[in-house]
């Protein structure tokens, strides 16, 4: 661990010293007004856009204008397997093997498609275990899941929530609700990394925990994609989605990843929506013939891919392909690290991180709590040049991205908050 110092010459010889200090300049950093780089701390919502999506983006444009049709096999990047260019590097992110994984559709669609094949209820077993802060959008799938299958929406979710007075989950509690309702639940639906408080679950003890009472499990990767080390296939969980605009950096809405754990590979009995896509791709196009399915994740696939989207996540990839998980999540320590350090040396007892200490428990996110504030303390800070995100009731969430943040915009963001708490 570094020996932090509050202070610019420090942040300035961490840059000087950071392998990762190029990649900076491979990104569009926002300005203000006056030309001024902003320091941007919400790469948890929409990651920054890549200087070469545009040129990615540009080739198909070019090969459609220049093609046609024929693009689908004649073009740089051939359309009719353009997702197989983004899989094994998506693969490599993840901590999966190339068959688990497909980009496809968007989050909560594929965690749709996933509950069609991994949510099987029955009359005694019909529960889906959730934690109690969950990302709405979470909740409300497993809601209707549970609506379209005939159960009651609100009995039917059992919510893993944070002590009395905390706002962290606890595992003993988590073990506590199995072992007084294992035997009801059918599927355990976690998010990776808690959106509200930056949290990273243990994904292999959750994994294993469920399957030990006989739950299918499965997560929510959205905040932790990109962001840390999810190794999905050794976690053993059934399936994963995430999306790509944050810390992958793809663009705003663009498609999502799925992760089916390759024991289910070859299950053709697995219930699924299917589509074209998830069809022999040796005779996809004779058209007439029975469906036959294509094996592991693709086989979850129905139509064939928006091209453009791919294009972009293909530019932030190949970036996350030549530095490496290992590298990010190094710096990523080292640099939230000093953001906590930064933040707690300020000693004043309106603001508190919520966030987990222990550097395993967290990605790049801290959420910083701020006693009786509203969303005024926000909007001064983005007066001020930052760009961070604020969650009701009382959290500022910030999250320095080790592609594209640096240990000064650490030192100017705590600056800046320390000189608007003080007013």
């Amino acid at each position: 661990m570094l020996n932090y110092k509050l202070e610019l010459d420090f942040a300035l010889e961490q840059d000087q010293k950071d392998e990762l200090s190029a990649f900076r300049n491979k990104f569009h950093i926002p300005k203000d007004k006056k030309g001024n780089e902003l320091i941007y701390m919400t790469g948890n919502s929409l990651g920054l856009q890549p200087k070469t999506t545009k040129a990615y983006i540009n080739q198909e444009l070019e090969d459609w204008a220049n093609l046609g049709v024929e693009g689908h096999t004649e073009a740089k990047n051939p359309w009719l397997k353009y997702h197989e260019f983004l899989t094994e590097s998506m693969a490599n992110i993840v901590g999966a093997k190339p068959i688990e994984v497909v980009v496809m559709n968007t989050l909560t669609a594929n965690l749709h498609f996933m509950m069609v094949s991994f949510y099987k209820p029955t009359k005694t077993r019909y529960k889906i275990l959730i934690e109690a802060d969950s990302f709405p959008s979470d909740k409300y799938a497993i809601e209707s899941q549970l609506r379209h299958h005939g159960f009651d929406d609100k009995e039917g979710v059992i919510l893993w929530k944070a002590r009395q007075g905390e706002e962290l989950t606890n595992y003993d509690d988590l073990e506590t609700i199995f072992e007084a309702h294992g035997n009801e639940i059918a599927l355990v639906m976690i998010g990776g990394i808690n959106y509200y408080t930056g949290q990273y679950f243990d994904l292999k003890r959750i994994t294993k925990l469920g399957h030990k009472h006989g739950c299918l499990v499965g997560f929510d990767c959205a905040h932790g994609a990109g962001n840390v080390e999810l190794n999905l296939h050794d976690s053993g969980a059934d399936f994963a989605v995430w999306c790509t605009y944050k810390y992958l950096n793809s663009g705003p809405g663009s498609l999502a990843g799925c992760f089916v754990h390759e024991r289910h590979a070859y299950n053709k009995s697995l219930n699924r929506f299917t589509g074209w896509w998830s069809h022999n791709k040796q005779t996809r196009f004779r058209m007439r013939d029975e469906f036959d399915q294509l094996p592991g994740a693709e086989g979850w696939q129905l139509s064939n891919p928006p091209i453009l989207s791919m294009a972009a996540i293909k530019a932030s990839l190949d970036m996350f392909q030549e530095v490496g998980m290992k590298k990010l999540v190094k710096k990523s320590k080292n640099l939230t690290g000093y953001f906590e350090f930064s933040i707690n040396e300020l000693n004043n007892e309106h603001i508190k991180i919520i966030t987990p200490k222990n550097p395993e428990e967290r990605g790049c996110q801290l959420s910083i709590q701020v006693k009786n504030a509203d969303k005024l303390l926000h909007h001064k800070l983005t007066e001020a040049g930052i760009i961070s995100d604020w969650r009701e009731p009382d959290v500022i969430r910030c999250a320095p991205v080790p592609l594209y943040n640096s240990f000064q915009d650490v030192y100017h963001m705590v600056n800046k908050l320390k000189a608007i708490l003080n007013e």
